[in-house]
């Protein structure tokens, strides 16, 4: 087989990359070693940025999105049960996100693939790279028995944290920085009506816990909670018990209860690898940096590579100039590093760390204070939230 740009994995940065390629009259192929069902089964994001959100509208995309979807114009804090709201509409001149779950967003992007012309082989197994570092890679992999090859120009690694991509850039080559965060989220899934029409980000002496939703009947709620717990310690009626405590008696109030479909515990990390390019080898979304969910960022920054990536492989067929491509790396992991600085300090700011003494815990009850009875410490964190514009 040959094609223009091999695409490693189906998740949301190699499909988002497939339209955008597509649309541009370029040929790929997605390789994705699990089946349609499992990628598009798996619960993940559910806050789109402003830049993600116009992204699917772009790509013809964005239909369900805009008749299901949730826009927030804000979003709220929780100090030990005090409750302030931050107006991110007004802060920012009109920007918002929208609550619209990875699942659906997957959903999307599968169902117009094949209308589309978008090739996408899964269960694609032992998928390996070769020659990055040549004017011709390929790509080799086995699919019911057989081996399979796919020569190309360009590979585009979107296939996550775990995937083979990252790992076929030489260790002399890359570089990488992590935060391991001492603490996981316990998150449930319930057939109940959010307690609020917006999120509610908790800082509680026990521990953050987080507000939020899929739908006006289906709610996403989490608690912090330590890295040696287990699920099967918690019933639905503790969990439901800590997480109204934490958000404090007003939006505790508000809770309704149910039986949860879904619970799991994940921990939390930053990560980062540079470069974001070798060769003729790109990372982008998950396969290149790590966010703690905190900031919502994860979906999003994966979006806004696949659009710099889109526009400098664009560049290269249709104009005949690299300079986009040369320049991947540098442009996509300046928004990377913002994205990630916001996730540490809005994880610093709501979460409680073992660590840290009686003076670290006054410091973010300051800091929450302050954010309250300041317009300038709001635009900080409401400009971050709904997602800076792509440069």
């Amino acid at each position: 087989m040959r094609t223009q740009v091999a695409i490693i994995g189906a998740g949301p940065a190699g499909l988002l990359l497939a339209h955008l390629l597509r649309r541009a009259g370029l040929d790929a192929v997605v390789l994705e070693r699990r089946d349609r069902d499992y990628v598009e089964g798996r619960v993940r994001a559910g806050v789109l940025e402003q830049v993600t959100v116009d992204l699917m509208n772009d790509l013809g995309l964005g239909k369900r999105m805009r008749a299901e979807g949730l826009v927030h114009t804000g979003t709220n804090i929780a100090a030990d049960g005090e409750l302030f709201r931050i107006d991110m509409a007004e802060l920012t001149g009109g920007s918002t996100v929208m609550v619209y779950g990875q699942q659906e967003v997957m959903k999307d992007l599968f169902d117009a693939a094949e209308p589309r012309g978008v090739q996408i082989i899964f269960d694609a197994e032992d998928v390996a790279l070769h020659d990055i570092d040549s004017a011709k890679p390929h790509v080799t992999w086995r699919k019911d028995g057989f081996e399979h090859r796919l020569d190309c120009d360009f590979i585009a690694g979107c296939d996550g944290y775990h995937g083979v991509s990252r790992a076929a850039i030489p260790a002399d080559v890359l570089k990488t920085f992590e935060r391991v965060y001492p603490f996981g989220w316990l998150g449930v899934l319930a057939e109940v009506p959010p307690c609020d029409h917006e999120l509610i980000y908790s800082n509680h002496d026990r521990g953050f816990a987080l507000a939020s939703m899929r739908s006006p009947t289906r709610s996403r709620y989490y608690i912090q909670c330590g890295l040696d717990e287990k699920i099967e310690d918690w019933s639905d009626e503790r969990f439901w018990d800590e997480l109204c405590l934490r958000l404090g008696p007003e939006a505790g109030a508000r809770v309704t209860r149910g039986a949860s479909f879904e619970k799991s515990i994940a921990p939390l990390r930053s990560f980062v690898s540079e470069p974001m390019r070798h060769g003729r080898l790109f990372l982008a979304g998950d396969a290149a940096h790590i966010v703690p969910p905190t900031g919502a960022k994860g979906l999003n920054l994966a979006a806004s590579d696949v659009v710099m990536l889109a526009e400098a492989l664009t560049e290269h067929y249709q104009e005949g100039s690299d300079a986009g491509v040369n320049g991947y790396s540098a442009r996509a992991l300046a928004r990377v590093w913002k994205a990630e600085r916001f996730s540490w300090w809005f994880t610093g700011l709501t979460h409680r760390f073992p660590d840290r003494d009686g003076f670290d815990r006054k410091m973010q009850v300051a800091e929450l204070a302050y954010m309250r009875g300041s317009r300038a410490a709001q635009v900080t964190l409401a400009e971050n939230y709904v997602g800076l514009p792509l440069v």
